[in-house]
C-alpha cells in the first residue's frame, strides 16, 4: 500500500467542495517561483499540443508566447477557473471524490500540476489517470513549494520535510508502472542573489518532480 489510511487524512475533512467553493484570485506562491514554473514549462511544453492543468485555478503559469492546440482546465471552482484565459475548456470534479477522469486514452501529450499535489489522498489512483491520459512519451509535471492549506493537505505531507515530500511525489509516479525514473528540479530559493546577499527574504523554494510516459 502507497499511503496508509491514516496518511491521507486532513485536519478538515468536510467536503472539498465546500472548503473551494468562493473563489480566490490570488497566487499562492510568489513571483520567484511562477518565473522558474514558466521557465520550466517552456523548456519541457511544446507548442501545438495538448495539456492538461489538472488543479488548477484562475492562472496557469504558461508562457504566454506558446500557442497549444487545447488546454483543459480541471479544478474545484467554476469562477476561477472561468476566469483563466488560457483555458480552452474546463471541467469542474473532486479527485479525492472521483479520480477517474472524464478525459480519452492517450488524448494529451503533458499533464501539469501546480502547488496542488499535497491535497490529493489517493495519489495512486489519480497517478494512475495521469498516465492514462498521456500520450506515450508525453510529460507530467508536478511542482510545489512549502505553502499549503495546512488543513487540507494530507498528514503525510504535512508531516514530512521538504525534500520528504519531493521523495513522496517520486513514490507517487513509481506506484504506477508505464512511467520513466522521476526527474527532480530543485530550487531552494527563488529570490534575486542580490536579495540573499543583502539578507532579504529568500522566497518560496521551488520544487518539481517530471516524469514521463513510456513509449511501449
Amino acid at each position: 500500500m502507497l499511503l496508509r489510511p491514516n496518511q491521507r487524512l486532513k485536519l478538515d475533512d468536510t467536503d472539498d467542495k465546500l472548503f473551494y467553493d468562493y473563489p480566490r484570485f490570488v497566487t499562492h506562491v510568489d513571483e520567484g517561483f511562477i518565473q522558474k514554473l514558466t521557465d520550466l514549462y517552456r523548456q519541457r511544453l511544446k507548442p501545438n499540443t495538448r495539456i492538461l492543468d489538472m488543479m488548477s485555478s484562475w492562472v496557469s503559469h504558461l508562457p504566454e508566447e506558446i500557442e497549444f492546440d487545447h488546454v483543459e482546465g480541471h479544478g474545484l471552482n467554476a469562477e476561477e477557473l472561468a476566469r483563466n484565459r488560457r483555458l480552452n475548456h474546463y471541467f469542474v470534479q473532486n479527485i479525492n471524490a472521483q479520480p477517474q477522469l472524464p478525459l480519452p486514452d492517450q488524448d494529451f501529450d503533458a499533464v501539469v500540476n501546480c502547488v496542488s499535489v499535497q491535497y490529493i489522498q489517493y495519489p495512486e489512483a489519480v497517478f494512475s489517470e495521469i498516465h492514462r491520459i498521456l500520450k506515450p512519451g508525453g510529460v507530467a509535471i508536478i511542482s510545489f513549494s512549502n505553502r499549503m492549506f495546512y488543513q487540507k493537505a494530507i498528514q503525510i505531507w504535512r508531516d514530512a520535510s521538504e525534500m520528504s515530500r519531493v521523495e513522496l511525489v517520486k513514490r507517487y509516479f513509481a506506484s504506477v508502472p508505464g512511467f520513466t525514473t522521476p526527474e527532480v528540479i530543485v530550487n531552494q530559493s527563488t529570490a534575486p542573489n542580490f536579495w540573499q546577499w543583502l539578507g532579504l527574504p529568500s522566497g518560496d523554494p521551488f520544487y518539481a518532480v517530471i516524469a514521463y510516459r513510456l513509449e511501449s
